[in-house]
């Protein structure tokens, strides 16, 4: 990757992924991929949310972790499947 993975994607004023780190998780590299995955954890993070309930019964809301590890996956499937 020659160091394209270090890029930090904050510096990027309209938060989008540099299309090097796009086109390397693309084809499979494992920390292209981390990359990506990190850049969308926030949103995984949210849509994971769930009403929990706790062994006295009161209930809160927290991560799904099921949920959170499902939309994880889905998004690397997607990423390889992308056709670019």
């Amino acid at each position: 990757m020659n160091g394209m993975i270090n890029s930090n994607t904050d510096d990027n004023e309209r938060g989008l992924l540099p299309y090097p780190i796009i086109l390397a998780a693309n084809k499979g590299e494992p920390e292209a991929m981390k990359v990506v995955v990190l850049h969308y954890g926030s949103y995984i993070t949210s849509l994971s949310m769930r009403k929990l309930r706790d062994e006295q019964g009161s209930t809160y809301w927290g991560i799904d972790e099921d949920t959170c590890d499902r939309l994880r996956s889905k998004l690397m499937q997607a990423i390889l499947a992308f056709k670019i």
